[in-house]
C-alpha cells in the first residue's frame, strides 16, 4: 500500500471522525485528494453505529423517533458534531450580509447565530423524522448505516476540481478542488439526483456567495445530503 494512501486513510479517519487514528506523515495536494476519496470507507465505523442503534431500538420496541435521535446523536458524537458546526456558520453567512468578507468573518467566528440554529433543528428534525422509518426492520437498519457513508460522497462535489477555495486559509483549503472532475460525476451519481442537486445548489450559492467553498460548506454537503437521503429513501 502505497505511503499517500496510507497518510490518505488517517487523515479521512482524523478528519472525519472521532477515532484515534496515527498523524498521516505527510499532509499535500495527493493526501488530501486520497482522503477526500476514501471518505466513505473512512465513516464505516460510524455507519455501523448507526445501523445497529436502529435495529436495536426496533428489538426493544422504543419510539421509533426516540431511537432515530439517539442514532444521530451517537453519530454526531463520532464525528465530534464538526459537520453541524458547519451547517451553522453556513447558515449564518449567507444570512449575516451580501458583502463576502462580512460573510467569511461570521463563518469564522465560531458563534452560532438564529439562522444557524434554525438550520440545525430543521436539517435534524428531517433527518430524525426520515430516519424513524428505519427503525423495526434489520435489512433498513443496514441501508441507514449505508446511507451515512454514502452521504461522504457529497464531500467529492464541494472539492471537484473546479470549485474555488473562498479563503487561503481555514481547515478546508487543503482539501478543496483536490477531486477530479469524473469522480465528483460519480459522486453525484451515487448520491442519486435529488442529494446531487441539493448539494451543488448549496455549493454553486456559496461560490456565488463568498468566491468558493470552505470546510463549512464541506460539514454543510454533509448534513444536507444525508437529510436528502434518508428522506428519499423512507419509504422503503
Amino acid at each position: 500500500m502505497s505511503s499517500t494512501l496510507v497518510d490518505g486513510w488517517r487523515l479521512a479517519v482524523g478528519t472525519l471522525t472521532a477515532l484515534r487514528v496515527g498523524a498521516p506523515g505527510r499532509v499535500d495536494r495527493s493526501t488530501a485528494r486520497a482522503a477526500m476519496l476514501l471518505a466513505p470507507l473512512a465513516v464505516v465505523p460510524l455507519g455501523v453505529v448507526v445501523g445497529l442503534v436502529v435495529w436495536a431500538g426496533g428489538l426493544v420496541d422504543l419510539p421509533p423517533l426516540a431511537v432515530a435521535l439517539v442514532a444521530l446523536g451517537a453519530l454526531a458524537s463520532g464525528s465530534r458534531a464538526l459537520h453541524w458546526d458547519g451547517l451553522s456558520d453556513v447558515a449564518d453567512g449567507l444570512t449575516a450580509s451580501y458583502d463576502r468578507e462580512r460573510s467569511l468573518a461570521v463563518m469564522k467566528s465560531g458563534t452560532a447565530g438564529p439562522a444557524g440554529v434554525v438550520a440545525v433543528v430543521v436539517v435534524l428534525g428531517v433527518q430524525a423524522a426520515a430516519l424513524s422509518a428505519y427503525v423495526g426492520d434489520g435489512r433498513l437498519a443496514v441501508l441507514a448505516g449505508v446511507l451515512v457513508c454514502l452521504s461522504r460522497c457529497a464531500l467529492w462535489v464541494v472539492c471537484a476540481a473546479p470549485v474555488p477555495a473562498a479563503r487561503p486559509d481555514g481547515l478546508g483549503v487543503a482539501f478543496t478542488s483536490t477531486v477530479p472532475t469524473p469522480v465528483a460525476v460519480v459522486g453525484g451519481v451515487l448520491l442519486g439526483i435529488v442529494p446531487a442537486l441539493v448539494v451543488v445548489a448549496l455549493v454553486r450559492r456559496c461560490t456565488q456567495r463568498f468566491g468558493g467553498v470552505t470546510g463549512d460548506v464541506m460539514g454543510a454537503a454533509i448534513e444536507l445530503a444525508l437529510a436528502a437521503l434518508l428522506l428519499g429513501l423512507s419509504w422503503l
